[in-house]
């Protein structure tokens, strides 16, 4: 298969944009790196990257981002933590705007390749009502019953993507994100997630000498976590591959939120003691990826361990907060 000469990364100036961005850079690809947020306000941004800011659920600008380009990642999207997408469900599924506009931009431009980054969140509700979920087979996504708001907007793309492809001739590509995290992303302002927000809950007790944490929900829901390394490489692993169904993208290794709170405060050297908000936004009572898929067809699965992901992403966090970084502070600027 040949390589593409350009690549457009939208959503470039958040977290797995930002990272992707940096990685085919690295690997010598050309890249027009797009995102609606003002240029400063990117967690990574580069020179060597083509960088516009624009708006993509406008159809004008879709084309203008990807006019040139063979290949197309399409990471931007509204969302956030579960806190946001509970109580954003409209926003969330405004990003069907981007979704739409790119594919159609995508064909009329000549793409050869659109990487749609979907998310676990297509997944049924009365499969994740238990903490000891055995892990989400793709094929589980339907009947259809995902998450209100962002889980059906995403599963309304996975459709597009298909049918652009058989009715257009696009190869799309589609990957079922679970739990993505790591340095250079979101740690407090309500759209972060839960290993960056405990992240920054336990560094802020052991900065100010406080002895207990908030924790969402009573502590026992399940999740995996897959860090960002792994996130790279398998999205450009099935880029690159002929797999035309959706698949997980995901770690196997399921905690529950107390044993990732436990390894948190291994990795600060703390003990804290814990208050459970039983009535705040804590999402599906147990998720982990099914990872038989991906092993089968690309004989790889994400494999780096939680604690080792943990310790980066901790130490990251951890020197934003004490040189004053946050929300509305430039993380990485090149």
């Amino acid at each position: 298969m040949s390589q593409p000469t350009k690549v457009l990364i939208t959503g470039a100036g958040g977290f797995i944009g930002g990272h992707m961005t940096a990685a085919l850079l690295q690997q010598g690809y050309q890249v027009r790196a797009v995102d609606i947020k003002p240029q400063w306000q990117w967690y990574q941004r580069f020179a060597a990257a083509e960088n516009l800011t624009l708006d993509l659920r406008e159809k004008a600008n879709c084309y203008q981002a990807a006019n040139g380009c063979e290949w197309i990642y399409n990471f931007a999207a509204d969302m956030g933590g579960m806190g946001f997408i509970e109580n954003n469900k409209a926003l969330c599924m405004l990003s069907v705007l981007i979704n739409t506009h790119m594919l159609v931009a995508a064909r009329d431009c000549g793409a050869t390749r659109f990487f749609f980054s979907s998310s676990a969140c297509v997944y049924p509700g009365y499969k994740q009502q238990a903490t000891e979920n055995p892990g989400l087979q793709e094929e589980d996504a339907y009947p259809a019953d995902p998450e209100d708001g962002y889980g059906w907007e995403k599963l309304f793309s996975e459709r597009m993507c298909r049918h652009f492809r058989e009715d257009f001739g696009l190869e799309t590509r589609v990957a079922r994100f679970h739990n993505v995290y790591g340095p250079h992303g979101t740690f407090d302002g309500g759209r972060e997630k839960a290993p960056a927000a405990i992240c920054r809950k336990i560094i802020a007790a052991k900065l100010s000498g406080a002895d207990a944490i908030e924790i969402w929900g009573d502590g026992l829901q399940t999740r995996s976590f897959m860090y960002i390394d792994d996130c790279l490489y398998g999205a450009q692993a099935i880029m690159q591959s002929e797999i035309r169904q959706p698949i997980n993208l995901g770690s196997a290794e399921m905690v529950s939120i107390n044993q990732l709170v436990d390894i948190v405060e291994e990795i600060a050297g703390v003990r804290l003691r814990r208050r459970y908000i039983l009535d705040a936004p804590k999402g599906v009572r147990g998720r982990s990826s099914d990872n038989a898929l991906i092993r089968e067809l690309l004989g790889w699965e994400p494999a780096i361990p939680l604690h080792q992901g943990m310790e980066k992403t901790y130490a990251w966090i951890y020197e934003q907060m004490i040189s004053g970084g946050g929300k509305d502070a430039v993380v990485n600027h090149y």
